[in-house]
């Protein structure tokens, strides 16, 4: 169980069995649980009894879940996970522009879940803002800019550029990001971090032949150097 158990997290789903299911679940773990099944009645219990976390769908009634995350924002300082069964990066990166901490495809993954809220609901102790030369990582907003024009990531890039950020200069080894990363241990085989930041030099303008900011130190892991940019 977690050993929080006064932590009230708000489900915000219209599916009933669903967000039975997660109720059940959550309370079993030591959480707080209340429901809504609209975005609108939502929003009036996120105003009213400011959850410590919010689990939000976007395919809700009468207001979708990037309207309720835009108009919360403006009051609601605490962590926001969208889970929904839109896949689209372009989903992803609209629910991270409205606010959202997290986000989270259907169908559900129970562990996964639990890593995920554990991981919003600690106390970031880290600067708002990163920055390395023309690169800044604003970890409030998790949003990025490359010489002042917005860099369009998804949660797990930008998850994984602000570790390489506030480790600039210094190697993160496939264990060390695999693991911050997903709450999970790297087995040896698991390439998702090589596609990760195969993506991540694209996006940042990183030479893929020959890179000069995000560097593979073989046999070790990865390197972002901070006079690179």
């Amino acid at each position: 169980m977690n050993e929080e158990k006064s932590v009230n997290v708000l489900v915000v789903e219209d599916d009933p069995s669903l967000a039975s299911w997660m109720s059940d679940y959550l309370n079993d773990n030591g959480y707080l649980v209340t429901m809504a099944n609209q975005g609108d009645f939502a929003i009036t219990l996120i105003e009213d009894d400011s959850p410590d976390l919010v689990i939000l769908d976007v395919n809700l009634p009468e207001v979708n879940g990037f309207e309720v995350c835009r108009t919360v924002r403006k009051f609601y300082k605490a962590p926001i996970l969208m889970l929904t069964a839109r896949s689209e990066e372009h989903d992803e990166v609209k629910g991270l522009e409205c606010g959202a901490n997290d986000y989270m495809v259907k169908p559900v993954r129970p562990r996964a879940l639990l890593a995920r809220i554990a991981k919003l609901l600690k106390t970031d102790t880290a600067p708002n803002r990163i920055e390395t030369g023309g690169l800044s990582v604003d970890t409030d907003s998790r949003s990025v800019t490359l010489y002042g024009t917005p860099v369009e990531l998804s949660s797990n890039e930008f998850d994984l550029l602000r570790q390489l950020v506030e480790h600039a200069g210094q190697v993160r080894s496939r264990d060390q990001l695999v693991e911050n990363l997903r709450g999970i241990e790297y087995d040896g085989f698991n390439r998702s971090v090589d596609i990760l930041v195969s993506r991540l030099r694209k996006k940042l303008h990183d030479d893929a032949a020959a890179p000069a900011r995000i560097k593979t130190v073989w046999g070790k892991g990865y390197l972002l150097a901070a006079d690179a940019w």
